[in-house]
């Protein structure tokens, strides 16, 4: 819960022994800590004006809408903008009770393979909150993209590439001309980043060098 940016966790009689003597992970003990215990589903989906179930089944008859995690992820990230959200996980061993699940509003499933559907607890938990987290506009970190090469540099490389290409015999006398400026166009197409640029020339120097020898020899 910690790693996707959810605090707020409620357990429904949980193994006593078990919860007090659990260990979170680094700098995530304030979720078990904080953690409120309560004796019935109703309790713990108190104040929440959606409560969406999880369930492995896929043909079983819920007599509730049932979605795919993706779409479920969606509706509800477009819910929490406004208010209370409660995701609702069963015991491992039996998953939600049929009265647990009079509680939903919905369900949701996470799109398993039919010859093993049933999943572990808490990689369902991280599942689900991994998507709830990755398109949210507000939690997601975008890396600036690098900065493209220079201009200059662009045209050192294509003219680098000219030579090899006139020296190597591809181009040909009546369509250098042309040929130009097809390298040139194509090499700022590609968008070259500036922190890659001298590697790109190093190596079309070294081509350029070998192209030279063999010419000589």
């Amino acid at each position: 819960m910690s790693n996707f940016g959810f605090s707020d966790m409620r357990l429904v009689k949980p193994y006593d022994l078990a919860f007090r003597e659990a260990r979170s992970a680094v700098r995530s003990r304030y979720v078990l800590e904080q953690g409120r215990v309560c004796d019935n589903v109703a309790e713990a989906v108190a104040g929440c004006t959606l409560v969406v179930g999880t369930t492995a089944a896929e043909n079983r008859d819920l007599r509730i809408p049932l979605h795919r995690l993706e779409s479920a992820a969606s509706l509800i990230r477009e819910h929490l903008a406004q208010s209370s959200v409660a995701l609702l996980f069963g015991s491992e061993k039996f998953g939600l009770s049929n009265e647990d699940m009079s509680h939903c509003h919905w369900l949701l499933r996470i799109p398993t393979r039919k010859e093993h559907g049933s999943m572990n607890l808490g990689q369902s938990v991280a599942i689900c909150l991994y998507e709830l987290r990755r398109e949210s506009a507000l939690e997601t970190e975008r890396f600036p993209p690098p900065a493209l090469a220079a201009a200059e540099d662009n045209e050192r490389l294509t003219q680098l590439l000219s030579e090899i290409l006139t020296r190597s015999g591809y181009t040909q006398e009546r369509t250098a001309a042309s040929t130009e400026l097809k390298l040139r166009r194509l090499v700022r197409r590609l968008g070259i980043p500036a922190s890659d640029i001298e590697t790109w020339l190093g190596i079309l120097r070294q081509i350029l060098w070998q192209v030279k020898r063999s010419d000589s020899d």
